[in-house]
């Protein structure tokens, strides 16, 4: 399995525009949190619990992203966490909406992402390598961590592997 640091920086190599980050910070979350949203019925009673398709799924997701980095693993784990509560919480609304919450979430997230690429110029990176799926909800939280002044000599790796940001792509 790749490192952390070589996963972030394969996917910061399509992302080094400040606005397509920027965009990311808002599409990244509505799409993780609409599939959620999605996964999160039908539930079933198991030993007493209910369980929907989001926990067990949830819970490999978390698993991939502690055995990348315990801290930002950990971090993720109170993400999808918090995600499965939104959609327990949506799930208990009728179909319909339930549905078009978990759709219009999905949709709008990927319009928002799009238009980043857009100022990118370059497209999104699990065009090349589905794993870009995964690393695009830790890249945000790995982003936010970076504009808190957290995880320095991480934030310098990536970049020294994937470029410096710019304000503008060319």
């Amino acid at each position: 399995m790749k490192t952390l640091t070589d996963q972030l920086s394969t996917y910061a190599a399509y992302h080094r525009d400040r606005r397509n980050i920027a965009l990311h910070l808002v599409g990244i979350p509505l799409i993780f949190a609409s599939i959620e949203v999605l996964l999160s019925r039908p539930a079933f009673a198991v030993a007493g619990l209910s369980l929907t398709p989001a926990i067990p799924i949830s819970s490999l997701i978390g698993l991939f992203y502690l055995a990348l980095d315990l801290g930002l693993g950990a971090v993720m784990a109170l993400v999808l966490a918090g995600g499965a509560w939104l959609g327990k919480v949506i799930a208990v609304l009728p179909t319909g909406t339930w549905l078009g919450i978990g759709i219009a979430m999905f949709v709008i997230g990927w319009i928002i992402q799009l238009v980043g690429h857009v100022h990118e110029g370059r497209k999104p990176a699990f065009l090349d390598d589905l794993t870009g799926l995964l690393i695009g909800p830790l890249f945000v939280v790995a982003e936010i961590g970076f504009l808190l002044g957290l995880r320095r000599p991480l934030e310098t790796a990536v970049e020294a592997k994937a470029g410096a940001k710019k304000e503008r792509s060319r």
